[in-house]
């Protein structure tokens, strides 16, 4: 088993600063989604004359983009660090790459609340942001590259220096992931620079829409995976050792998560099936890898209770359900998680209804949606999220997660559970009704439609502001655990492999074989298509002098 590596104080310091700026995102998105709610309520009125789709939009892309992939390479950084080491070059790029990351989102924040980019965080053609936005989001990306290489070289080094030695699984897993985000942001990077930049600028008279949307969900989906898997790394392998337990299978987490690889990325086009100018074959083709990804999903479900179960019956619980309920429970490092792992389940469901071809003209475009990803992103996400921040917090300053803290985070984890309950179930049964997404109607002359859509608006009001309360608590907490909390050792948990566990196949680590079956199902997926896109688009349809942020 590989010796688990202590972090240097440098190192330490570059991985909080991903958590700081991680959790400055939480409150600062969490406002303007308060504000949104307050205002689609009808019973608020945005002050100073702030634009409603500014604070939509730094909602969106606040919390969705910033906070999420932040968090995300922090973590990572930090798993990489723990199993296989970071070198001092290694580390002067990891923080190249956060102040790359950082000075592009500030560029890109500033341009939204001047309101030169009220473009949402989907930033779809024709809305039209300053250039200073899309330069923005292109440091972004181009940081993230960083760590997506710094990442690989870590584990080639760690490869090299224990020849034929299986790669820890956590390492394995961030190596997965940042592959993925790197062939999933090509798309949204072209799409940046070569239409939305020279366009911006008035060097391009026109863009292609349905090309530059295209781009855009061939890198949005596997944006959810890039967000889902590191839940998935502490489900996997850090939430069995919080119980007490063991690693369920190694080979099962790999080859899941090489699926995930797999089956997230050719599949943009169940965002688009009511889109015209693409043909219907192809959507049902993605539609069909679309679904694929319920094998892994499957059998992540079956390795964490398989998990549960096992370590229960170890420790002397043999009645049917004994196991489950001596689970820590007063553990929010183990609470936060497992709440998250039983909303996956209707979200899920969810997703099956926005990815079918048919149902989907039911629910597309309407605030249904926007519940969804509520459901799976701010809950099934953000509360594994919260619950790695727990220890990870500490572990980095050299503190402790005491009873208080801990029993302050149940409060946090309980509140947000409730908050995003009655929010996110309003938007799905107001989507059931027809209410749109990201429209204000708080203005309107009414009408029993409208009237009905924002009475389920009121509700996410409330919702909203149970949940900014919980976002408050959640931040009190994390200073506390960065600043204040007592000095001490807390742990850093990485569950070990069973003792007689079955030898992990090889082929599981041959990256070129997965990468390059990945490589060829988006070459099938996607080239016939795109170059039907190309060919048939109407010329000239959108002219550069549509306003900014319109």
């Amino acid at each position: 088993m590989n010796k688990h590596l202590n972090f240097t104080k440098k190192e330490s310091r570059l991985y909080m600063s991903f958590m700081y700026v991680t959790f400055a995102s939480l409150l600062i998105g969490g406002l303007m989604g308060l504000l949104q709610t307050f205002a689609r309520s009808g019973k608020f009125q945005l002050p100073f004359g702030i634009n409603y789709y500014t604070i939509l939009t730094v909602h969106g892309v606040i919390l969705g983009l910033v906070l999420t992939t932040f968090f995300i390479i922090g973590f990572q950084f930090a798993l990489l660090g723990k199993t296989v080491g970071l070198s001092d070059k290694q580390r002067k790029w990891a923080w190249i790459s956060f102040w790359t990351m950082l000075i592009g989102t500030v560029i890109a924040a500033v341009t939204i609340l001047v309101g030169q980019a009220n473009v949402l965080y989907t930033f779809y053609a024709p809305l039209r942001a300053h250039v200073a936005f899309y330069i923005g989001l292109a440091l972004v990306i181009v940081g993230s590259w960083i760590a997506v290489f710094t990442n690989f070289r870590q584990l080639y080094v760690w490869k090299k220096a224990h020849p034929g030695e299986k790669s820890p699984l956590l390492a394995f897993m961030v190596t997965i992931n940042m592959a993925m985000w790197f062939i999933a942001s090509l798309g949204v990077a072209a799409s940046v620079l070569i239409q939305f930049i020279p366009w911006s600028l008035g060097y391009a008279e026109t863009i292609n829409v349905l090309l530059s949307r295209t781009l855009f969900w061939y890198f949005g989906h596997p944006l959810v995976y890039f967000w889902l898997l590191p839940a998935y790394m502490a489900w996997y392998a850090i939430i069995p050792k919080i119980i007490g337990g063991k690693l369920f299978s190694d080979s099962l987490a790999r080859l899941s998560f090489i699926l995930l690889l797999m089956f997230s990325i050719p599949v943009g086009f169940h965002h688009q099936l009511t889109e015209p100018g693409i043909d219907p074959t192809w959507k049902f083709i993605q539609v069909v890898l679309t679904f694929m990804v319920v094998i892994p999903t499957l059998m992540t479900a079956f390795s964490i209770f398989a998990t549960f179960e096992t370590t229960g019956r170890r420790k002397g619980y043999k009645s049917l359900f004994g196991w489950f309920r001596h689970l820590p429970w007063k553990d929010v490092r183990f609470l936060a998680p497992f709440i998250g792992m039983v909303a996956f389940i209707p979200g899920g469901a969810g997703g099956i209804v926005n990815a079918s071809h048919q149902v989907n003209t039911l629910i597309h475009n309407t605030i249904w949606v926007t519940g969804h990803f509520h459901l799976t992103v701010a809950t099934t996400v953000i509360l594994t999220y919260f619950g790695v921040a727990y220890w990870l917090v500490p572990h980095l300053t050299g503190r402790r997660l005491t009873p208080k803290l801990n029993k302050l985070g149940i409060i946090q984890t309980i509140i947000w559970t409730l908050g995003m309950t009655i929010m996110s179930t309003s938007m799905h049964i107001q989507g059931l009704l027809g209410g749109p997404r990201r429209s204000n109607f708080s203005n309107y002359a009414g009408g029993a439609q409208v009237d009905t859509w924002i009475n389920y608006q009121i509700a996410q009001a409330v919702g909203g502001t149970i949940l900014f309360v919980a976002i408050i608590l959640m931040t009190y907490i994390f200073i506390q655990l960065a600043f204040f909390a007592p000095r001490g050792v807390q742990e850093f948990p990485i569950a070990e492999e069973e003792i007689d566990a079955e030898p992990t196949p090889k082929i599981l680590e041959n990256w070129y074989l997965w990468i390059g079956i990945t490589i060829a199902l988006i070459l099938f997926a996607y080239t016939i298509p795109v170059i039907d896109i190309l060919k048939h688009s109407p010329p000239g349809s959108i002219p550069f002098d549509w306003p900014i942020g319109r």
